[in-house]
Formats: structure tokens, C-alpha cells, sequence
């Protein structure tokens, strides 16, 4: 019999979520069906049970649910305790286990699929609400040096405190970033969502080279006085064009620059695999939804 997941979320027709795992499923020979649930805004848990009574093995969850299923899930990994949010719902008999692959999937796109190793690297994570609280754990864990940048201060530092015994976290406002350099600056605010850009400082131009027949050194062409290290990588959660961040840092001189598409299929694959135990390909999924 073939077993049953979804994507719950309102909005929800324009989730990949469906196509992302039909595709690992012929990929990797499981029989299973995924579709797309519209809850009702005061309808979520009964949602959910409902699906799960009928047969459902898990779910994933998206805007604007990720808190309920955190207070909906009977049991709790490690790493959705630490991000306060559940994206990933797995049944087992009347058990509901929630998990957040968010944090593993950026992860895995920065470090594998971009070829960045976030050990000793300082990143600047911009944002302090739930989906910077999904990353926190694991960039520390991956061995990031961060900095918890927020328009009000006060939540930078306390999201700060709550993960500090994992790692070295610190919380600023975006004023106190001024002087200070960053290897990796990640957007996990709404921003782009909104077609605006977070409060960051701005660098001078860098002096050209001496000889116009020079080329560019590395670092050469960032901006004196910006966050962005020689090297850096601009990366926004947010996927499917070019966000005011990422021209902001193309323009302030990052060297390479990143959307959140690689996430996306990375974390579903960490939720495959917390379903199936088994992990799929992501390289082909996510050079296939390029083309889309």
C-alpha cells in the first residue's frame, strides 16, 4: 500500500515541496504519495489529525504553522527543542514526532553543494525570529563564529543567550556591524519577501589597481569598510530571483552570492530521510528546479 505524506501551509500552491519528493521518491524506489494541504488559519491541529487518522506517515510544515507543530508534536528532537519551530512531522501510531530539518538543509547547501566550510568562518546571521532560531544550532554546530544581527537589538541578543552554551554567539544591532567583516552573511530575515534590505553599513570603493592592464586581486574589488571578508558569501534564504541582498552584496564586492533553493531541497531531504531512512540525490533535484 502506497504511504501517504504532505505539505501543510496556507498559502501552500506555490510550495515544490510535492515535486521535490516525487522525485526522490522515483529516485530512490519508495512508494509513497506527497500532495499539498490548505489548512484553514484556526485549523491546523485538526488538519493534521484528520490526515494522520486517514492513514498519513508524516508531513512537512511551512508558513504560517511551524509553532503550532512544535506545540502539536508529542515528541521533540534535539534540534527542533533548540529552534522552537517544527517544519517535519513524523506518525507513529498515536506518536508525533517533530523534528526541523531547516538548519541541517542550509548547512548542507552551503558546505556541499557550494563548497564553503563554515568551520572558524564568522557569519553574520541577519534576523532573529524563527528561521534564524532554525539555523542557529546547527551553523554552531558546523563550527561558525556568529553574529546575530537584529532591528530590535534586543532579540539579536536573546536569541544570542539562548544558544550561547553551544557556541561562540553574540547579538548587535546593525549599527555596531560598522568596522566589522564577516566570511558568510546570511539573510533569514523577510526583507526579501518585501523587496527591501536590512539597515547594513556600507563600504567605500576600493582603490583600483595601478595598472590598468592589472587584474583584480582577490579582495581588491570589495568595498573598504563593508561586512563582506575577501571571499565572502552572500546567501539569502529566500529563492526564485535576485533579492535586494544579494545585489546589496554583489555590489559591496561578496565574492560569490547564493539563494535559498539548495535549502529548500536539502531539507527535504533530511525529512526524507527521517521518513524513509533513506538519503536522496540532491544535485539532480535542484539543477532540475533551476530550469523551472
Amino acid at each position: 500500500m502506497t504511504d501517504r505524506y504532505a505539505v501543510i501551509g496556507n498559502p501552500i500552491s506555490h510550495s515544490k515541496s510535492p515535486l521535490i519528493h516525487a522525485q526522490f521518491a522515483c529516485q530512490t524506489g519508495q512508494d509513497l504519495s506527497y500532495e499539498a494541504i490548505l489548512a484553514p488559519l484556526n485549523g491546523f491541529r485538526d488538519t493534521v489529525l484528520a490526515f494522520r487518522d486517514g492513514g498519513c506517515r508524516g508531513m512537512n510544515v511551512t508558513v504560517p504553522f511551524k509553532f503550532e507543530a512544535f506545540q502539536l508534536a508529542t515528541q521533540l528532537t534535539v534540534r527542533a527543542q533548540a529552534a522552537q519551530a517544527v517544519n517535519t512531522l513524523k506518525f507513529d501510531g498515536t506518536e508525533i514526532i517533530g523534528d526541523n530539518t531547516d538548519g541541517a538543509g542550509l548547512v548542507a547547501d552551503i558546505e556541499r553543494n557550494l563548497d564553503f566550510i563554515l568551520q572558524g568562518k564568522r557569519v553574520l546571521l541577519m534576523g532573529a525570529g524563527g528561521a534564524a532560531y532554525g539555523v542557529a544550532l546547527p551553523l554552531l554546530n558546523a563550527g561558525a563564529i556568529i553574529t546575530v544581527a537584529n532591528r530590535t537589538e534586543d532579540k539579536a541578543h536573546k536569541l544570542a543567550a539562548v544558544f550561547a552554551a553551544h557556541g561562540p554567539i553574540q547579538g548587535s544591532s546593525y549599527i555596531a556591524l560598522a568596522g566589522s567583516q564577516f566570511d558568510c552573511v546570511i539573510n533569514a530575515t523577510s526583507s526579501s519577501l518585501a523587496d527591501s534590505l536590512p539597515p547594513l553599513p556600507r563600504g567605500e570603493s576600493a582603490t583600483p589597481p595601478s595598472s590598468p592592464n592589472a587584474p583584480f586581486s582577490i579582495g581588491e574589488n570589495a568595498k573598504r569598510g563593508g561586512i563582506f571578508a575577501p571571499n565572502a558569501l552572500a546567501y539569502d534564504m529566500m529563492y526564485g530571483k535576485k533579492s535586494p541582498f544579494l545585489l546589496f552584496a554583489k555590489e559591496q564586492g561578496a565574492a560569490r552570492l547564493a539563494d535559498g533553493l539548495g535549502m529548500l531541497v536539502e531539507q527535504a531531504a533530511e525529512s526524507f530521510f527521517l521518513w524513509r531512512n533513506v538519503r536522496p540525490d540532491t544535485a539532480p533535484v535542484i539543477a532540475k528546479l533551476r530550469l523551472i
